[in-house]
């Protein structure tokens, strides 16, 4: 199972990004990928990380991966957490990146006041491109599951199975790393739920 956290900066990521897309699409996400910084601030992971790691290891998912080259999934991608967890809105993301970016970030992000379960099952529905920026966003935050506490890795390796992986059939490389990935989670889980 391929492991994705190569690109803790734009730095990083640049080289690999420019190689294997266009210009225009290079710009736009060195550009997305200010924005985002800019926008969730000083904001953490759970692990106490700069969030914009768990935003370029969706993006490596995605372009080293997945091999996506869509200018807009890929921009989505880094900026899929703002409308969630910043005073960004949808029009701000439309102004600066295009309504075709701006309606794949709302697809993936919760709205206020609903349950989580019923936002995940409302996926089945979204975009085909809608999915593959929630798949990214899934593979950085399961591929290293074991450094959260055990309770939430159980109850994330099993959100992940009954909502995330129907959708990973959308693409063969997602349906072949999450099928490696529960393969390698499953005997762990059934561990902790002994507990």
């Amino acid at each position: 199972m391929e492991i994705f956290t190569s690109w803790s900066s734009w730095a990083q990521a640049e080289g690999p990004v420019s190689e294997a897309l266009p210009p225009g699409t290079t710009e736009s996400l060195r550009d997305a990928v200010a924005f985002a910084r800019a926008q969730h601030g000083v904001q953490q992971r759970p692990t106490g990380r700069p969030y914009v790691e768990h935003l370029l290891e969706a993006l490596e998912v995605a372009v080293v991966g997945a091999e996506l080259t869509d200018r807009d999934v890929l921009v989505a991608i880094v900026l899929h957490d703002v409308l969630e967890d910043t005073p960004c809105t949808e029009a701000d993301i439309a102004r600066r990146y295009g309504s075709g970016v701006a309606e794949l970030v709302r697809w993936v992000t919760k709205p206020r006041g609903v349950a989580k379960v019923d936002y995940l099952s409302t996926l089945v529905q979204a975009p085909l491109h809608a999915v593959f920026v929630k798949l990214a966003d899934r593979v950085s935050n399961v591929q290293e599951l074991q450094r959260m506490p055990w309770r939430f890795q159980r109850r994330y390796y099993l959100e992940t199975v009954a909502y995330i992986m129907p959708l990973a059939g959308a693409h063969p490389w997602f349906a072949r790393w999450f099928g490696e990935w529960r393969t390698r989670w499953h005997p762990r889980v059934e561990r902790l739920s002994a507990y």
